[in-house]
């Protein structure tokens, strides 16, 4: 049995914000470098721990979106 149309964009948007989510923490991580390199190490630090807060909430919303598959989670019409 297939999902309905609003559960199978529910489930598209919840994987696609996950995933700007990651290209967002991959791209903050690769500043976090260059600022650790440039001898700024307590901002490094502080964009790093962004990447941690944003790494989780995409784990979050791949297991929504998984929950969704599942049937878990539903959105009306």
């Amino acid at each position: 049995m297939t999902l309905t149309k609003p559960n199978q964009d529910l489930r598209r948007d919840l994987q696609g914000i996950a995933s700007d989510l990651k290209w967002s923490a991959v791209e903050l991580m690769r500043i976090a470098e260059r600022l650790s390199l440039a001898g700024n190490e307590a901002d490094a630090q502080a964009v790093l721990k962004i990447c941690t807060v944003l790494h989780d909430g995409e784990y979050r919303l791949v297991g929504y979106a998984d929950e969704v598959k599942a049937r878990l989670i539903t959105r009306s019409a």
